[in-house]
């Protein structure tokens, strides 16, 4: 099924019309706004849409995995990605253990995360560039359709804190 991202967009604000711009989003409306992020990293990014979708849970299940600041941004914006980032962590065997977990939001821990979230994307088919056109598409539809920012670039959405390293090592 092909999707209109235009007419998708557009539905979806006249839903949040609808529910007069509260906070209280209906369920269709809120399943309607994750099809149309998918439908745009699709769009943007020339990949199909099963193809986007499992793009976005693998990127999203990693961002969740490091307790990136972008994990529960998203995931309160846009309900059902926390699902599809669950959904998608089951299917590449990601790690779901309370310790486990938090290993992973060590600096070791999250070089092994982005890597493995580059390897699961190579192996959904898309190559170094497409990953580089993947990550600033999420943002900026997460900008324009939410006015979240700073999500620009690899290391925003995954959570690196090169700032903190930089300190520590200062430190040392």
């Amino acid at each position: 099924m092909s999707w209109n991202l235009r007419g998708r967009v557009k539905e979806a604000e006249s839903m949040w019309e609808v529910n007069g711009g509260s906070e209280a989003i209906n369920p269709r409306s809120a399943t309607l706004m994750l099809n149309v992020l998918i439908a745009h990293i699709a769009t943007i990014n020339g990949l199909s849409e099963p193809t986007a979708t499992k793009a976005l849970g693998i990127v999203l299940n990693s961002a969740e995995r490091q307790a990136s600041p972008f994990a529960p941004a998203m995931f309160k914006a846009i309900p059902g990605a926390r699902a599809l980032a669950a959904r998608t962590g089951s299917e590449f065997g990601a790690a779901t253990g309370i310790i486990a977990r938090l290993i992973e939001q060590t600096p070791g821990g999250k070089r092994v995360v982005a890597q493995t979230m580059i390897g699961s994307l190579h192996k959904i088919g898309l190559d170094h560039k497409a990953i580089g056109h993947l990550l600033p598409s999420i943002s900026t539809f997460m900008e324009e359709h939410y006015e979240m920012t700073g999500f620009g670039h690899l290391g925003d959405l995954i959570g690196h804190d090169l700032d903190a390293e930089l300190k520590a090592a200062k430190a040392a």
